[in-house]
């Protein structure tokens, strides 16, 4: 009686902290955040923007060769009104050149090519040249 007795409180304890975890989505600002740190979305990033630097005329022939202090400014969970979940990233990103910059990323659950897997979107700050995220990268901060 004793054993099933320890089983049951230790079942509840673990169900009561699972519900704690679940309660609060948001974790902690200003951290640094395993999602935004995630070597997948640095990756992804590092191809798109090699990518755009090539294509885009007039910026310069450079590559990120690091991230650091990554984090996550916001958080938006899913609901009704807005069903996709989003994260708001912000890190520092070396260049090939030797130069620091600011970059400003989303990651948006679900959203990957058709539906599967996560979409990432994001902004150096100084690669912008046709304004698609607004000055100075306004619409991913």
């Amino acid at each position: 009686m004793a054993r099933f007795l320890a089983l049951a409180a230790g079942l509840t304890a673990s169900f009561l902290s699972m519900q704690a975890m679940a309660a609060d989505p948001v974790g902690s600002y200003g951290a640094v955040d395993d999602v935004c740190a995630d070597a997948r979305v640095h990756s992804t990033i590092q191809k798109r923007f090699r990518y755009q630097v090539t294509h885009v005329p007039n910026l310069p022939d450079v590559d990120i060769v690091d991230f650091y202090g990554s984090y996550q400014t916001r958080y938006s969970p899913s609901s009704y009104d807005s069903p996709i979940e989003r994260r708001y990233c912000r890190a520092t990103a070396r260049l090939s050149d030797g130069r620091d910059r600011t970059i400003w990323y989303l990651i948006e659950y679900g959203q990957g090519f058709a539906g599967l897997g996560n979409n990432v979107e994001f902004c150096v700050s100084g690669f912008d040249r046709w304004n698609v995220y607004d000055g100075h990268c306004r619409v991913l901060r």
